[in-house]
Order: C-alpha cells, then structure tokens, then sequence
C-alpha cells in the first residue's frame, strides 16, 4: 500500500459513541485553530488534487457577472432523452422514451435533445419512431448527438431523415488528459479530427434541401480545457458552418465533471462571452453536471456571465451525480418573479412520469418536488407559517410572502393540506392549524399550548407523526369526551330567565357516581350552572369562555372554557347546535380534566 495511503483498521473502536474507526488517528490541531473549535487534520490524502485554479489559467479581468441579475429565462434543452437515459442502469425503451417526450413537450420545452441514435439501435429505432410517427409538433426542434466519428456521424443524419427541424450536435473530449490519455493526439490533432467531422455534417446537411438543419459543438470538458484553445476551435466551426443571426451555431460548453467552484465556471463562461468571434451569431451554452453538488449553482451563474442557453435533465438525472436539474433552475427563476415559460403546475404528474421513466425516485427532500419540500413539523416554522397564511386571508397581502415557503404550492399542484404536519418536535401554532384548516375548530391561544402538550406526550410515546385525523382524535378523547362522559355528568337540566334578568340553573347532577339534583343562579347561564355546581361540593370558577362562529351543514358551535377548579386552570371544550349547551359542555369539560 502506498505511502501515502493510511492503512484502514476495521476492529479498533472510536471513542466517540462506539463508531468504529475507519482510519489512523488524527493529526494535531493546526496553528491558529479557535480553541472553541479545534478541528485536526483529517487522514484522507487530499494532497494528491489540484485546485482548479492550478489547473486551468482564466485570463479575465473586471468580471461583471457578480452585478448581473437574471430577468428572463434561458433557452432550455432537456436532455434527459439522452444524456440522462445513458446514465439509467436500466435504460429506457421506446414506449418510455415516447412517455417521456410527450411530457417534455406538453411543459413547452421547445428544443429536446432525443437521443444518441449511433450509440445504440434502441437509440436509433425511437429517432426514426419520432421521424416517422408525427410526434414532433411544428414548434418543437429536435437535437441528436454524434461523437466526431465519420461512420457515426453518417449514421446520425441517417436516423433524422424526413426529420424537418433538427440540431446535430458534435461532441469532442478537448481537455489536456483526456487528449493525451483517451484520444492520443495533441491540440492541432484534436482540432484536425473536429474540422474534419464539421465539413462532413455541412455535406451531409446540404444534402437535406428543404429541412432546417442547424449545428452544436461541445467541447466536452471545456471546465479542464485551455480558454484560448477552446475559443480557437469554437471561433474555426463558427466560420467554417458560416453561422449567422438567422442560423446561429450552438458552442455548449459543459462542466462534464465538476471540478471548481461556481464563480470559476461562471469566470470561464464570460471570457468565452466576450471573445466569440460572431457573437449575434452563436448561442452560448451550458451543461454543468452535479459531481460538486453546485451544478444548479453553476448554471445560474454562468447565466448571469453570458449563457444563453442550459442542457438538463428534471429532477437531475445523468451520469455520477447528475446533469444539472431543470426542475430546480426554473423553479428558481419562477421564485424570484421570472416566468420561467415551462409549465410545472402539475408538479406530482411530472414527477411520478419521470419516476416511471427512469426507473428511479425522486428523493423526498429534492427541491420544489420532493414529498416533504413544503411540509413543516417543527414548532417555531408552524407557527410562522400558520400567521402568514392567516395574514394572506386577510386580504392585506399582494405579493406572496409567507415565512418558509420561497413559493406558493398551490402553483405547483400541491394542496395545503401537507403544508403542516404534527410530530414529537411541533408546536401549538401547527397543531391549531390544521385543527382549524381540517376541522374548523379554531383553539383560543391559551388553549393551544394545554392542547400541544396532551399531542406532545402521543407523539413521544409513539414515536409517528400525528396526521390531521389523529390531532382530531386527540381533541375528541381530551377536550370533548370530558363534557360527555366525566366523572360529573349533566343527566338533565334547563335554564330559565328571571323577571329581573338573573338566570337560573335546574339540573340532574351525577358527580362520582352519585346523582341529585341541583339549581344555581348567576348574571348568564354559564355562571348559574357554575353555582348549581357549586351546591354539588364542585367549586369551579369560569374565567373566560369564548363560542366560535357555526361551521358544518349543521351550524354546530365550538365553545372553549377557561375555568379554575380547586385552585388549578383547565381548559374545556364543547360543541353543540346550541351556543349554550355548548358553553355548558364546555365548563363541564374543564372540571372533569381538572379532576382527572
């Protein structure tokens, strides 16, 4: 084993929790580290990389993409027809391939890149499927990818005969190891090998009278690749495809491994902006890939340096880690008030399509289209959700602006319904949501946090999450059973109004399993049942009492009491048709959680 490489030792145990330790141990605390935090030196060989910065020389000064803002939408290419589908270990076939375009084209992507049709015959079968089927509306342009192979490149343009609108789109490996490991040819060899394929597709294309054929270049990773060398062999296929305004070229320069920070990515991208010969004639492209996890990043700054156009895949799909994710980058856009001009309304159709196709799912927690991405359980984000949505019902609100939620789900096909969901770290502003929004019983604020905590010792005891039927339950069992079925029960009763105003309370009392009957005056009927509880041995004393609007076909009232019994404050609820029954329901509701 080399020097370099620490031996891995799989007996020995970490003291920290048990963990085994996977390698030697670790080094001294470096110079300067804060004594609050004194971080060792790892025992993983990070000497044997480079920064990206001592790999590739960028020669830019005065760079303006850090002041520039985005306010359009780039043009976007799918290209999870084919770079995503070479990446699947089960790749798609034709009906798969077909499912997955009619979804590209019912969002409005307008150029979809559909596949590698000298790679493979599947490949080629769903091109000529496209040809010859009329899938392809008028509007739609369809890209096919060739390496600069001559036998390869004939081949393509034979997979896209009768096709009318077409993108054939050149790829070559240009950076220095890939020349000298893979290919075996220095600069001027590489050049030589993408000239000549160049002139071959402009014959092949003159051959096609009538279509509309237009051409890409990718210098595949042009992240690795000399600037000025890349502007050379771009600038020389500009002129030899004589690109102009009206029929521009495509130069996609992609970040195929991710190897450097975004802003170096965006740095490069702007030198290539600024020194493409023919500029109104070329559209400037980009295709990060993930291996960093900044391939959204990446994209997004590489538009703000020049790029006018982004290769992707939904959800992220491709090779290692990734092409860069459409779903992301336009939902960005849309989240900063940019039309992003793709339609993601039905965001679970979409999903669940590309879950199909793939044969892979979309991780819960993935951005915008993930299960959970707009779902809260902790207490504090609950609570701030649940004010902002109340401060949108008042009207007050313009512009969408509700804590946690960057967007609206509701412009992406999601309900409301899972915004708040109630586990052991919830709070009482989550709980009262979805108690209002589920079942229209809206808790006072004192009341919330009697209630979250009975929902705090489920979920703790449980373990799950309390869904909006459990929280129901609950409220059932602790709030309303009590005024129904406690130890001191209501058998009979009626109230009467005095000549003079004052109310009074007859009643069937069974307290402890001993039933009398009763009577007890007071200013309402609330406070003479309270007296008539009073002559039962029961001393309860009603601090507030509060009767929510009827809701439901039946109009039925929700009350809450706030009542001190024998020097302790409890809370009841109750529900009833009658505003008074319910009010009474829910003193009694109150004493027998006080006694219980």
């Amino acid at each position: 084993m080399p020097d370099s490489m620490p031996a891995a030792t799989s007996d020995a145990r970490s003291p920290l929790h048990g963990f085994p330790t996977i390698c030697t141990p670790r080094g001294p605390v470096p110079d300067g580290a804060p004594r609050w935090n004194p971080q060792r030196s790892s025992s993983m060989p990070s000497h044997r990389y480079r920064s990206a910065f001592d790999r590739v020389e960028i020669p830019l000064t005065g760079r303006s993409w850090p002041q520039a803002r985005i306010e359009r939408p780039p043009l976007w290419v799918p290209v999870d027809l084919r770079d995503g589908n070479q990446a699947l270990a089960e790749p798609m076939d034709t009906a798969r391939k077909r499912r997955m375009f009619d979804l590209l084209v019912a969002m409005g992507f307008k150029e979809i890149e559909i596949g590698y049709p000298s790679a493979s015959g599947t490949d080629f079968d769903f091109v000529r499927h496209l040809a010859t089927s009329g899938a392809v509306p008028d509007d739609v342009t369809v890209v096919v990818f060739t390496p600069a192979r001559p036998d390869l490149i004939e081949r393509t343009f034979g997979a896209v005969a009768g096709m009318d609108r077409v993108v054939v789109h050149l790829y070559i490996a240009t950076a220095p190891v890939w020349r000298e490991v893979v290919l075996g040819r220095d600069r001027a060899g590489v050049h030589g090998v993408v000239l000549e394929a160049a002139r071959q597709m402009d014959r092949l294309a003159r051959a096609r009278p009538g279509a509309d054929t237009r051409f890409q270049f990718s210098p595949e990773v042009f992240i690795l690749t000399e600037p000025d060398y890349i502007l050379e062999v771009c600038d020389s296929l500009t002129e030899l495809w004589d690109a102009s305004p009206d029929r521009p070229v495509v130069h996609n320069l992609p970040a195929t491994v991710e190897i450097a920070t975004p802003n170096v990515y965006a740095d490069q991208i702007e030198y290539m902006h600024r020194h493409l010969a023919r500029r109104d004639a070329v559209i400037l492209s980009v295709h990060p890939h993930n291996d960093r996890g900044t391939g959204v990043a990446c994209a997004e700054l590489a538009v703000l340096a020049g790029a006018q156009r982004v290769e992707g895949c939904l959800f992220g799909n491709g090779e290692r880690t990734g092409n860069v994710d459409l779903v992301n980058l336009a939902l960005n856009l849309h989240a900063q008030g940019v039309d992003p001009m793709i339609d993601f309304s039905d965001i679970d159709e979409i999903r669940r399509t590309v879950e199909h196709c793939n044969r892979l799912p979309v991780p819960p927690r993935h951005p915008y289209g993930g299960d959970l991405v707009y779902t809260a359980f902790s207490g504090t984000h609950q609570d701030a959700i649940s004010k902002g949505f109340a401060h949108r019902a008042s009207g007050d609100a313009k512009l969408w602006e509700v804590p946690y939620l960057p967007i609206d789900p509701a412009d992406v096909g999601r309900t409301y319904e899972a915004v708040i969901r109630v586990n052991s770290q919830s709070g009482k502003g989550g709980i009262a949501h979805l108690l209002r929004t589920g079942h229209g019983v809206d808790l006072p604020a004192g009341m919330r946090a009697d209630f979250s905590r009975t929902v705090q010792r489920a979920t703790d005891a449980s373990g799950l999450e309390a869904t909006g039927e459990d929280l129901w339950d609950l409220f059932e069992a602790a709030c309303l059973a009590p005024g129904r079925d406690g130890a001191v029960a209501l058998t009979s009763w009626s109230a009467q109004t005095g000549p003079a105003g004052e109310h009074r309370f007859v009643c069937t009392l069974r307290v402890d399993g001993r039933e009398a009957d009763h009577e007890g005056t007071g200013t309402g009927t609330v406070t003479a049942f309270a007296d008539a509880l009073a002559a039962a041995g029961v001393e309860v004393a009603v601090l507030g009492l509060t009767e929510q609007e009827p809701t439901g076909p039946g109009g039925v009232t929700t009350a809450y009491a706030r009542c001190r019994v024998g020097g302790e404050e409890s809370w009841g609820a109750g529900r009833d048709v009658s505003g008074v029954a319910a009010s009474v329901a829910a003193v009694l509701s109150a004493v027998n959680r006080a006694r219980g």
